[in-house]
């Protein structure tokens, strides 16, 4: 069956033929696969499907059991692996776009959280306070916000689905952002930033399982690094044009421009944004089946049979147990967390460092986010082109391995790159700002930060998409959460840390910590697959 655009938006009534190529697939008799009853003649021949489009299948959703085992007459799926209907057989240019906007907005909300650093001093001077903690929690409570939204918003949208969290978070986003700019005093701010940071959450949560929805593995490297851009560069972006825009115009324009933005946004989502996710998509085809035929007795393939009660409990505690009861996303989150949290306390501080070491003036103190940028540029474009072509290569027949075939650890090699970058950046960032080098040289080391941080960001969000699919925003969730309060308490230490150890021993005690942890890419590729196989998301 061919689905068209508002059939994807509503259960409009299909054309004759398409009616009826649904009612078989939702009529199937056993021993029937549901692409053989769309195709004209089919007759009784026997009917298979090959390696890759089984694997894409399994992907999705689409049934792939032998033609010989009966399949329940009233449960709904896919026409076949070539339903226009699966989000993995959308046409290039509604993939493009999907991709293009959830990228986009993956890249404006994690920029407001670091885009009002430089103007912290300022809002301090306006609301007559000296409590420096204070100063940074204002910027981090943004943060904050990224570790709460996602218990919430990932099961959300595994309930109701990806379009509508997207539509609610962008403008709750906007609504935020303006209440920050008009805010009166810190304690407004505070509680403003963190409901702003809990509504910007949703992108950097369910990009991930977007993407699950509309890209087979094999090509998933590339997007990724387009969507992994976003939580890294942004970050990176907006100190510059912050420092810019508090010293022309003052603190509260940096909202005023970001409420701009996200307000665009959300008409350009609600314009464009198409519904991706499998499970609501063969819901919604099902309820039009039910009313054409009706059959009240048809299911979605997917329908397990709970209430909605019992699937919201069940979406929301998904992701602390995913968390908790499978080793490797817990050991990946915690990894994750480490470097988020080293990202996020450098970004603190890198404004009072090179204004303090190098005399730099607030507006330009921005600049010093350029090398963190740079790298993770450089990393993005090796790394995104190594990590397809790594799994292409790893998924190739061998004698060990006749039937070849695609395996989510083969997205790990890169990460080995960033175990040894990230403490290699920190001894070389925090020794030259110590002896006050020229500060190309920290730039240079922030800059060998960046490519590990990428790697590391790149390599496990790839990998948690391929290894829980149709579950990859609450892997996603549980991974967001652990890096996003690592990434908002951490940069509360710098400052106590800085003072007491020095630039130079203070990020050394961070370089070593990050050395301790170089040995994890090889216990993820050694034993990654058997903690992964030993756990079912689909039982939680």
């Amino acid at each position: 069956m061919v689905l068209s655009t508002s059939d994807l938006h509503k259960a409009a009534p299909a054309g004759p033929a398409e009616a009826e190529a649904d009612r078989r697939s939702a009529n199937w008799s056993p021993g029937e696969h549901p692409s053989k009853l769309s195709q004209a003649g089919s007759g009784s021949g026997s009917f298979s499907l090959g390696d890759e489009e089984k694997q894409v299948a399994a992907q999705v959703g689409a049934v792939t059991t032998d033609p010989a085992t009966p399949l329940d007459s009233n449960i709904v799926d896919w026409n076949g692996p070539d339903d226009s209907g699966n989000p993995v057989n959308f046409s290039g240019l509604i993939k493009g776009t999907n991709v293009g906007i959830v990228s986009a907005l993956t890249f404006i909300t994690p920029l407001a959280s670091s885009m009002f650093a430089p103007s912290v001093p300022q809002l301090m001077e306006e609301f007559n306070t000296t409590n420096t903690l204070l100063g940074s929690f204002v910027v981090t409570v943004y943060v904050l916000g990224f570790a709460i939204g996602p218990l919430i918003l990932a099961p959300a949208s595994e309930l109701v689905g990806r379009a509508i969290i997207y539509h609610v978070c962008n403008l709750g986003f906007t609504v935020f952002t303006i209440a920050c700019a008009v805010s009166t005093d810190m304690g407004m701010l505070i509680v403003f930033r963190f409901f702003q940071g809990c509504f910007g959450s949703a992108p950097v949560t369910n990009g991930g399982g977007t993407i699950a929805d509309l890209i087979v593995q094999e090509k998933r490297g590339g997007v990724i690094a387009i969507y992994a851009l976003g939580p890294l560069l942004g970050p990176v972006i907006g100190p510059v044009a912050g420092g810019y825009l508090t010293a022309a115009k003052g603190w509260r324009w940096v909202f005023w421009v970001l409420a701009i933005v996200g307000g665009f946004c959300t008409i350009v989502c609600f314009l464009f944004l198409r519904e991706t996710y499998p499970t609501i998509l063969l819901k919604r085809k099902t309820q039009r089946l039910i009313k054409e035929t009706g059959n009240t007795n048809l299911r979605s393939k997917r329908d397990n049979g709970l209430s909605t009660g019992q699937l919201f409990l069940q979406a929301l505690t998904r992701p602390f147990k995913i968390l908790f009861l499978s080793p490797i996303v817990f050991v990946s989150s915690i990894y994750v967390g480490i470097v988020y949290g080293y990202q996020y306390l450098m970004f603190s501080t890198f404004t009072e460092v090179f204004e303090d070491q190098y005399r730099w003036p607030t507006k330009s103190s921005g600049l010093s986010f350029l090398g963190i940028g740079v790298g993770s540029l450089l990393g993005l474009f090796v790394i995104g082109v190594a990590s397809d072509r790594i799994l292409k290569a790893k998924s190739q027949p061998t004698p060990e391995a006749p039937s070849g075939g695609m395996k989510p650890e083969y997205r790990l090699p890169p990460l080995v790159v960033g175990a040894f970058c990230i403490p290699a950046g920190l001894f070389m960032y925090g020794w030259s700002t110590y002896y006050k080098t020229h500060w190309i040289v920290p730039l240079i080391g922030t800059a060998i930060m960046g490519i590990g941080n990428i790697a590391v960001f790149m390599c496990i969000t790839s990998y948690l998409v391929d290894a829980f699919v149709i579950y990859a925003a609450s892997a996603l969730a549980a991974n967001t959460v652990v890096r996003s309060i690592m990434g908002a308490l951490l940069p509360l230490a710098g400052p106590a840390m800085y003072d007491s150890m020095g630039l130079g021993w203070g990020n050394s005690l961070l370089g070593f910590i990050a050395v301790v942890c170089i040995p994890v890419p090889w216990v993820m590729m050694r034993y990654g697959e058997r903690m992964r196989l030993a756990f079912d998301a689909s039982k939680l």
